[in-house]
């Protein structure tokens, strides 16, 4: 049995901070571990249901067609995934992003209509909106959305539901590596705040398990 330990969203955006995976390199396999696994009232091993949710990130970036996408307006009252990551990782973010699209095609029809992923790029420079409407319906689903912008904005966004990212950096050996905490924030559709977490470990099953609550707003 997994030690289950209650976190303020507050200290868990400390934790999360700190956790980052670094995606298209072979670094430390210490560095894409995920944070401990905490919840107030655990009922899977994956989700971290946080005791005080998170608010909605303030994030005004542009979508895979090029168009203004306010994430607070376009997501209110909808559950809502987001996910920071970028299209040249080849690991961590396209896993995600297909565990979720698994889950979502469980789902009834009506369901998959509510339900909002949102996967906001930490590469901006390379993941233009044509980039990301490339990459998405192959990594995940076609409903997904792409958002992309300057780096500065979507780090402060991050950062406001506890995920640190860092500027892309390139290796000696050409590779370009974006370090991005790898976490996965549900919404509420009746509150608006991002009340479960999930790690880089969640599989398909997991968000098969917990998504039918989730779009209805309940704990897992």
């Amino acid at each position: 049995m997994r030690k289950k330990t209650v976190l303020t969203a507050a200290a868990l955006t400390a934790a999360l901070a700190l956790t980052l995976s670094a995606c298209g390199s072979g670094g430390d396999d210490d560095a894409s571990k995920p944070v401990a696994d905490v919840s107030s009232q655990p009922k899977t091993q994956a989700a971290t249901v946080l005791d005080k949710p998170f608010e909605k990130p303030n994030l005004v970036l542009k979508d895979t067609k090029g168009k203004t996408y306010d994430f607070r307006e376009e997501t209110k009252g909808k559950p809502t995934l987001i996910y920071f990551g970028y299209t040249h990782c080849p690991d961590v973010c396209p896993l995600t992003m297909s565990n979720i699209a698994i889950a979502r095609k469980a789902l009834p029809k009506a369901d998959q209509d509510k339900l909002q992923v949102v996967f906001v790029t930490t590469d901006p420079e390379r993941d233009t909106s044509a980039e990301l409407a490339k990459w998405l319906p192959s990594a995940g689903d076609p409903s997904f959305v792409g958002l992309t912008g300057d780096f500065p904005t979507i780090q402060a966004g991050a950062r406001q539901v506890g995920i640190g990212i860092e500027p892309a950096t390139k290796e000696k050996d050409g590779t370009v590596v974006s370090m991005h905490g790898a976490q996965v924030i549900a919404f509420s559709p009746k509150t608006d705040g991002g009340y479960v977490l999930y790690g880089e470990d969640t599989t398909a099953d997991d968000y098969t398990k917990d998504l039918p609550k989730l779009i209805k707003g309940e704990k897992p």
